[in-house]
């Protein structure tokens, strides 16, 4: 079966609610989240998108995303787009939430995928690029945004 580049495949996950109801949900697995994620930061125009997968190397993750923002506003709505593109498509709201209150770096934990946002003098502080420079690069290419005409 051939996919358009905008067909995504999920996983179903059957899911109890309180009321005892069962429900399909649709789950991704880490890779589809990453990816996921890489969009939403790229919707928000976020620089040096890099996404590596640390699963062979660390415990903490599959992947990080890592990103930057050039002012603390940016870095915050790059965060809201990746939390709202996320829970919007997979019911997932991140595990942990930290820094979004000073925008310099907002850290996401999705449990199997970690989003660092940075100011750019965050990011180059703390080079987490280099830092996980053994882990595989994956290659994320945006995919482009189409305005609607009115």
């Amino acid at each position: 079966m051939t996919q358009s580049p905008n067909t995504q495949t999920f996983r179903s996950a059957t899911i109890s609610t309180t009321a005892g109801y069962s429900v399909e949900q649709p789950t991704a697995d880490s890779h589809e989240l990453a990816i996921t994620a890489a969009q939403a930061a790229d919707d928000r125009k976020a620089a040096d998108i890099v996404l590596l997968r640390v699963a062979e190397v660390s415990y903490l993750a599959d992947y990080f995303l890592i990103a930057t923002g050039f002012s603390h506003v940016q870095v915050r709505a790059i965060a809201n787009s990746i939390e709202q593109t996320i829970e919007e498509t997979y019911n997932r709201l991140p595990i942990h939430r930290e820094g979004h209150k000073d925008g310099s770096w907002v850290l996401l934990d999705y449990g199997e995928v970690i989003v660092h946002i940075f100011s750019q003098k965050e990011r180059e502080f703390y080079n987490l690029d280099a830092f996980w420079g053994h882990a595989e690069r994956v290659a994320f290419t945006a995919l482009p945004t189409y305005k609607q005409s009115t």
